[in-house]
């Protein structure tokens, strides 16, 4: 198999890793790629939101199969132009990327089929022009003493979303959006939501014209800071599997995935590839609070080293219609992943850091470091992102998998690196609970 692999952050290169060490991969490809990337698959100058670009190089290559890895290009309708031209797509078209690309739409699927969800509303620009008292008061009336989320409809990444107990910020994140036009387009409408509690898993499965497969469950670390402090990112680090999640909850997690692709396929609306859910364990049961169109990131990077099975045969299949006939092998093994980020993120920060300790870090035993936001400049590597590498240990437990990516990290160092020092320690912590009770005689 030729395979392009479209984007070039450290999901892609994950991805990459796992296509690599597949035995059907006869050519890899990506782009616009990485410095990492680099190191498994021939990399191309072809911006991943470029879908012209994009096309042609799947054309020039004659891929056999094409990955699509971001958000963007998919919401965009990258994999429709490509099935159009007869090329296998890993991914769903634009109609199935609305799930991430509209969070209106999204919210409004799941109330229209009794999907668990926050309850919210949606609001446009005309409305808060018409009377901005409305729009508020739904704040007053219906969140009032709860918090409150607000999203901004379209794609703008991690800046589009204000989690606050806080009236006047959540007041200032709207008017952000509908009065200020801070997102443009993708904020022409809001949807503001209850803010629900609780402990949050990501739930990954791969999804075709007449099957869900279950892939794995994984929990990420949204917020800068050790306790979950700072602002929101797009993940400072994930750990796979949860083993304090019991089967009931786990059941009910992929039930609210099942119920989503039905409700899609009860509304016409075709999709294929993976299919990510974000779930609270809220006191009345677990309840959705995202979907993303694609693998999610940096709980891909702990996941992708636990598949057992051949990738490229997993995604292949699911882009031709054939998981109903494919089995998923899972190692029962944990991996932990750690993300090294640029001083200032998720806030402005500088590039061009040169990063030292990469043949250490790529040494060390049970650990793989993927490149998040690198570029090779005049002979060596420097930081080109605001997350720039994550270090992924695996091992028996979350204990053994964290220790190994803590292990690989710390032989990295680039001016104002910065990182979390908690990533899955509560896991951790229930596996030596575990291993004590199970010595108590």
């Amino acid at each position: 198999m030729r395979v392009l692999v479209v984007g070039g952050g450290g999901r892609e290169h994950a991805l990459c890793w796992g296509l690599a060490r597949s035995p059907l991969v006869e050519q890899l490809h990506a782009a616009p790629g990485n410095a990492g990337i680099a190191s498994v698959a021939t990399c191309h100058a072809a911006a991943a939101d470029d879908v012209g670009a994009q096309l042609r190089l799947s054309e020039e290559l004659d891929a056999d199969l094409v990955v699509i890895g971001p958000e963007a290009p998919l919401v965009a309708g990258l994999a429709d132009e490509l099935r159009a031209r007869g090329r296998w797509a890993f991914g769903p078209g634009r109609e199935g990327a609305r799930l991430e690309g509209s969070k209106a739409f999204a919210k409004d699927l799941m109330d229209r089929h009794g999907i668990a969800t926050a309850r919210a509303a949606t609001y446009s620009r005309r409305d808060w022009e018409t009377d901005f008292r409305d729009v508020v008061s739904f704040l007053d009336l219906e969140l009032e003493g709860r918090g409150a989320v607000v999203k901004a409809d379209g794609l703008a990444a991690v800046k589009g979303v204000t989690v606050t107990v806080d009236r006047a910020k959540a007041v200032a994140a709207i008017e952000a959006c509908l009065a200020d036009g801070a997102f443009g387009e993708a904020g022409e409408r809001v949807v503001i939501e209850e803010r629900l509690e609780g402990a949050e898993v990501s739930a990954f499965a791969l999804v075709d014209a007449s099957s869900v497969v279950p892939l794995a469950l994984a929990q990420d670390f949204k917020r800068v800071g050790d306790g979950e402090t700072g602002p929101n990112t797009g993940g400072m680090g994930a750990y796979s599997p949860l083993p304090w999640l019991d089967q009931a909850t786990e059941s009910r997690i992929w039930g609210l995935v099942s119920s989503t692709v039905r409700a899609l396929h009860d509304e016409g609306i075709a999709y294929s590839g993976l299919l990510y859910t974000g779930v609270m364990l809220t006191e009345e049961g677990p309840k959705v609070l995202e979907y993303n169109c694609r693998f999610g990131d940096p709980e891909t990077q702990a996941v992708i080293p636990r598949l057992r099975g051949d990738l490229a045969e997993m995604l292949d299949a699911c882009a031709r219609d054939g998981l109903a006939d494919l089995k998923i092998d899972l190692s029962d093994d944990a991996a932990v992943a750690v993300v090294l980020a640029s001083e200032g993120y998720p806030g402005p920060y500088e590039t061009g850091k040169p990063i030292a300790g990469l043949d250490a870090a790529a040494a060390s035993p049970d650990a793989v470091l993927f490149h998040s936001g690198t570029a090779e400049r005049e002979g060596r590597v420097v930081t080109e992102g605001g997350r720039v590498l994550a270090a992924t240990g695996w091992g028996p437990t979350v204990g053994d998998a964290r220790r190994r990516a803590y292990e690989a990290a710390s032989h990295i160092s680039f001016e104002g690196m910065t990182r979390r020092n908690d990533i899955a320690a509560g896991a951790a912590e229930g596996d030596r609970e575990r291993d004590r009770r199970m010595e108590t005689p």
